[in-house]
């Protein structure tokens, strides 16, 4: 498999000229939680020439694919990638903290580390991350029967919404198993059985409903509503022009 990204990568680069600044994986095989057949993630931003920003009109500044059984292929434009960087895009700050790293050009990431903190807002975090546990909540697992992978989902958007409440000026870990930390100690020992569970499992594998951890995420859910208006958000200073020079010098 990675012999076939790195393929995919460097086709793209030449039926769409451009240049793939860096590539990663983005789901759980870099989360931490992979079953044998999950599929691979890659995400990836890149940059054209520099005459294609010289236009009065913007052009498609995303590129996504048909997803196969092995891989989902799907990358954001450089200009793209540092609105959404200013805007705290929570996805993108998970990319710059993929464990896996498919290619990346010398230095890339190094520039862009200093303005993650500059761009961070726990709000929005907070927001994203609920997004998906409410999912879990109100549609995933509601029955007696339940989506290992789903649960999985819920419980790591659940211990992220936790880490921004605890540590608002902190950008939560991609992994789960620094996540992990959050959670109650009661609850080890179901989450351990599931992770062995899922390390055999298919994607579609389902599993009795764990009635405590179930009202773990529905609490979780609870509080981060209620943290939401409430969270502190850091006065930082305005980041665009560094996100400007970034722009420039990776043209």
């Amino acid at each position: 498999m990675y012999a076939r990204i790195q393929t995919a990568l460097t086709q793209l680069e030449a039926t769409h000229n451009i240049r793939i600044l860096y590539a990663c994986e983005s789901g759980s095989r870099a989360w931490g939680f992979p079953s044998p057949d999950s599929d691979y993630d890659v995400r990836f931003i890149y940059a054209h020439p520099a005459d294609w920003y010289l236009t009065l009109d913007d052009g498609p500044d995303t590129l996504s694919f048909p997803v196969d059984d092995e891989l989902d292929l799907g990358g954001w434009e450089l200009r793209k990638t540092l609105k959404l960087l200013r805007g705290s895009n929570a996805a993108l700050f998970e990319w710059l903290q993929s464990p896996v790293v498919y290619r990346e050009a010398a230095g890339f990431r190094a520039a862009l580390q200093p303005l993650l903190t500059a761009c961070w807002n726990p709000r929005a975090g907070l927001h994203h991350y609920l997004g998906q546990l409410r999912r879990g909540v109100e549609e995933d697992l509601t029955g007696e029967q339940m989506r290992l992978k789903r649960l999985f989902y819920a419980l790591r958007s659940a211990l992220a919404a936790r880490w921004m409440q605890r540590y608002p000026d902190q950008v939560p870990p991609m992994e789960f198993a620094q996540l992990r930390e959050l959670l109650p100690p009661a609850l080890n020992s179901i989450v351990d059985e599931l992770l062995n569970q899922k390390a055999t499992a298919n994607e579609k594998t389902t599993v009795p409903r764990p009635a405590a951890l179930v009202a773990y995420l529905q609490q979780e859910y609870e509080a981060g509503q209620a943290a939401r208006a409430t969270l502190p958000v850091p006065h930082q200073s305005n980041p665009t022009p560094a996100l400007d020079a970034v722009l420039r010098a990776w043209l």
